[in-house]
């Protein structure tokens, strides 16, 4: 497809092409609409690696209000019950409509939908694809439907780095060629409706389960433009990936836990049964931690599954038991050595219950909006159900709201500033991604943060204000102030200096770029650290 320097994407344009994005698209049928995928659409989406399943109450006395109870539950006070409970009961509806598009959801020997059982569930509600196959099952079916459906148009190879504002309305984006360091005139895709379904923000971090795309920049994008954030230092560390030189982390998929595998250290001690009465499958953050402080006091930490899961391996979870083989571990035998990683942004765009964000012209959906439904952690497989539920309400709402009007004059914006290399460079994004896990990773305190906040700043200002790193920068900046800003423990945001939850605290962050500012110059200034070349920032990551 040939392009000039202005695109019209027509009703609307959606960033992103994972589940959330796709999902939008193809409820919007038959209305025309816009997908933009910086890769093959499909590829480099966090939801082909989904392992776990979609959370649904479809077996025999389970409920909808049992399943939001639960939610409500695991999110550590932080939860919105009304978006708690309404997902839950529009889940039934979600996976019809996926069956429909030919996914092929496990089922016992009668034909029902089976479900699992994952950690913080109070009974089985995950349906899942053999085993551990659901994200990439789910993303072949929505890849193969977008592919046969005439209203959707697809542009690869091209990335968002900047929302396009006129008037104070989104009225497109400001995309360039992905991967490469050519400089290239910006291209500036204009649209009447915008829709960012972009990802999380994993990459931030050293040791992560999410793919490279997800570096937080649909976030950066929406709070540069002036969008309310929310929640953002909400991090999930999935407890158990695969303790090995991989980038990203290969994730050992919470079902296995599910099915009876328990945690041993190096000692061979069943250390979690001493520390929650569900063991195994307590809350994600208690089991992070726990193997967290394992690691540190310098044991090694496995996960056994050899008598719960045995021979069947190989086909109960065929993705675990491949990225198992290829390091040289046989687990229907062995413990996988395992350590936590940044999994799941529970932060995001904060957008209400029809996925409308605070700037007029722009929906959020995915990991990369904040909905309320996950409050200070994510219950197991709420993720991928959140991501459909919103991505079809996203839909409608647009389909009613729709004004019978042209694109307008979006295309009198002046593009941005963009520099000579338009990558974002791997020495400063390696630097960005140390930094994030030492200080702002599964532990925290006020000392470290500070720090954070430092090397981010002194990072941000090599890069000028035309690099690309910008958007990563700043991601990690409104993340990193808002865990300052939050002096309490709560789900997945863990205080060492502030180690139990505060009843004061007990609600959800709403923050923007310019009091994410305020409050890292606060801090840098408070810790006392020289802003010119925070050396004991960059010591603290070198």
């Amino acid at each position: 497809m040939a392009h000039d320097n202005i695109t019209d994407a027509g009703d609307v344009l959606i960033v992103g092409a994972g589940l959330a994005g796709l999902f939008t698209a193809l409820k919007l049928a038959p209305r025309p609409c816009t997908v933009l995928a910086g890769a093959p659409i499909g590829a480099g989406a966090s939801s082909a690696w989904a392992q776990g399943g979609i959370a649904a109450a479809v077996t025999e006395g389970d409920t909808a209000e049992d399943h939001a109870a639960d939610t409500v539950a695991a999110g550590a006070g932080l939860v919105d019950e009304d978006v708690a409970l309404s997902m839950a009961r529009e889940a039934r509806e979600r996976i019809e409509d996926l069956l429909r598009l030919g996914v092929p959801f496990d089922r016992d020997l009668e034909g029902k939908l089976k479900a699992g059982r994952e950690a913080a569930h109070g009974c089985n509600r995950i349906v899942h694809v053999r085993g551990d196959q659901a994200g990439k099952a789910i993303m072949e079916a929505l890849v193969a439907a977008v592919r046969a459906t005439p209203s959707i148009r697809v542009i690869e190879g091209f990335s968002a780095y900047e929302l396009a504002v006129e008037q104070g309305r989104v009225a497109g984006v400001f995309a360039r060629p992905a991967n490469t360091n050519a400089a290239r005139t910006p291209l500036l895709i204009k649209a009447r409706s915008v829709v960012l379904a972009s990802g999380g923000a994993g990459q931030l971090f050293a040791v992560t389960t999410n793919p490279r795309e997800a570096r937080g920049e649909g976030l950066a994008m929406a709070a540069r433009a002036g969008a309310m954030i929310a929640d953002p230092e909400f991090v999930q560390f999935h407890p158990t990936a695969i303790a090995a030189d991989r980038d990203p982390a290969p994730l050992v998929t919470e079902a296995l836990r599910g099915e009876g595998a328990i945690l041993l250290n190096d000692r061979g001690e069943r250390f979690m049964q001493a520390l929650h009465k569900e063991a195994e499958l307590a809350p994600r953050d208690v089991v992070a931690r726990a193997i967290f402080r394992e690691l540190a006091a310098g044991r090694k930490v496995l996960l056994d599954a050899s008598k719960a899961v045995g021979n069947k391996f190989p086909d109960a979870f065929p993705t675990v038991y491949q990225s198992c083989v290829a390091l040289g571990i046989d687990p229907t035998k062995d413990g996988i050595p395992v350590a936590p990683a940044a999994h799941y942004h529970m932060g995001g765009i904060m957008v209400d219950m029809a996925g409308r964000s605070t700037l007029p012209g722009l929906w959020a959906c995915g990991e990369v909006a904040a909905t309320g439904a996950h409050g200070a952690n994510r219950l197991a497989s709420n993720s991928l159900l959140e991501a459909v539920v919103y991505a079809a309400r996203i839909a409608a709402d647009i389909d009613a709201t729709m004004p019978a009007s042209d694109t307008g004059s979006a295309h009198h914006i002046a593009p941005p500033a963009l520099g000579r290399g338009d990558a974002v460079a791997a020495p400063m994004m390696d630097e960005l991604r140390r930094l994030m896990t030492r200080h702002v990773g599964v532990e925290r305190n006020e000392e470290g943060l500070a720090l954070a906040l430092a090397g981010i700043e002194r990072l941000e200002r090599a890069a000028g204000p035309a690099s690309l790193f910008r958007n990563v920068a700043t991601a990690a900046k409104i993340v990193t102030a808002a865990a300052y800003a939050r002096e309490e423990s709560r789900g997945g945001h863990w205080r060492s200096d502030f180690p139990e939850p505060r009843i004061p605290c007990r609600h959800r962050s709403f923050i923007t770029l310019k009091e994410a500012e305020r409050i890292a110059e606060a801090a840098v200034s408070a810790a006392g650290i020289h802003a010119d070349t925070n050396k004991q920032a960059g010591d603290a990551v070198s």
